[in-house]
C-alpha cells in the first residue's frame, strides 16, 4: 500500500501554518487513525480532542479537506486517493491550538435557553402523553454536541459580531425539544425571535447536511419554530386577542 499525506494546520490563536506529514496507509483506517499515528511518531506535541472513536462524543470535530466531519467517522478510503488529505480546526470557533478549539460559545448559549416548565400534573398524580408527541422530540435527543452544524453555519462563521444574538442550529434543536414537548407551558417564542435570533436563519439546511447523527435540523426544527414565532407576532387573530385581553387588564386594574 502506498504512503499517505496530510497536511494537518499546526498553531495557536496568534497564528499558525500547515505541517505535512507522511505515514504508511493501512487498510480499514479513519482520519482520527492517521493523526494518532502522526502524533505517536512524528508530532507529539500535537494537540487534538477525541473521546469514544464511535461517533458518539462529538469530540473529534474538524475540517477534513474544507469539510466538518467527525475525524473518527471519516474513511480514508473515502476521501480522494492519491492526494494529500488536509485537516483543519473548525473555523467558527476560537482556536486553542493546532486541532483543538474553544466551543465555550455553545455552552454559554445553552444557558439561555429556559429550562422544561411542565404542566401539572393529572388528578391522580400522573402526567400522560401521547406517544407520538413524545415521538417528535427523540430525533432532537440524539444530538452529540459535535458543533459541526454550528461550525457551518455562516451566520456565525462568516460574522463573529452575530454570536451575540445568535443561538444557532445546535441550540435551535434544543429549542424545539423543549417547545414541542407535549408537558412544556413555558412560551419561548419571543426570546427566539428577539435574544436567539432565529430570524436570521436562512434555512440554506447546510446544518443538516453535515449532522452525524441525521437530524433533519432545517425540516423538523428550524421550520417549525420559526412558523411559531410568525403566528405568535403576525398572526391578526391573535394580535386582536392581545390587545382585547391588555386592554380588560386595565379596565380591570382600574376599577
Amino acid at each position: 500500500m502506498s504512503d499517505i499525506t496530510v497536511r494537518i494546520w499546526r498553531g495557536d490563536e496568534n497564528g499558525g501554518e500547515f505541517k505535512e506529514y507522511v505515514v504508511p496507509a493501512q487498510e480499514g483506517e479513519v482520519v482520527l487513525d492517521v493523526v494518532h499515528r502522526v502524533q505517536a511518531g512524528q508530532a507529539p506535541d500535537l494537540a487534538v480532542r477525541w473521546n469514544c472513536k464511535a461517533g458518539k462524543c462529538g469530540s473529534c470535530s474538524a475540517e477534513i479537506n474544507g469539510r466538518p466531519r467527525l475525524m473518527c467517522m471519516t474513511r480514508m478510503n473515502s476521501l480522494p486517493e492519491g492526494e494529500p488529505v488536509t485537516i483543519t480546526p473548525m473555523k467558527t470557533f476560537p482556536i486553542i491550538r493546532d486541532l483543538v478549539t474553544d466551543v465555550s460559545f455553545n455552552f454559554e448559549k445553552l444557558k439561555e435557553v429556559p429550562a422544561l416548565k411542565p404542566k401539572p400534573r393529572e388528578k391522580d398524580g400522573t402526567y400522560r402523553m401521547m406517544q407520538q408527541d413524545i415521538e417528535r422530540g427523540q430525533e432532537f435527543r440524539k444530538c452529540i454536541e459535535c458543533f459541526l452544524c454550528q461550525d457551518v453555519c455562516h451566520v456565525i462563521r462568516d460574522h463573529e459580531e452575530n454570536k451575540e444574538n445568535y443561538a444557532g442550529p445546535r441550540l435551535f434543536i434544543r429549542y424545539a425539544d423543549l417547545e414541542m414537548h407535549p408537558l412544556d407551558t413555558n412560551d419561548r417564542r419571543k426570546l427566539l425571535q428577539e435574544k436567539a435570533g432565529l430570524g436570521m436563519c436562512n434555512i440554506t439546511k447546510c446544518c443538516t447536511e453535515v449532522c452525524p447523527e441525521h437530524i433533519h435540523i432545517t425540516d423538523n426544527a428550524i421550520i417549525p419554530l420559526k412558523e411559531r414565532v410568525v403566528d405568535d407576532r403576525y398572526d391578526p387573530i391573535a394580535w386582536l386577542g392581545r390587545k382585547i385581553f391588555k386592554r380588560s387588564s386595565k379596565t380591570q386594574a382600574s376599577a
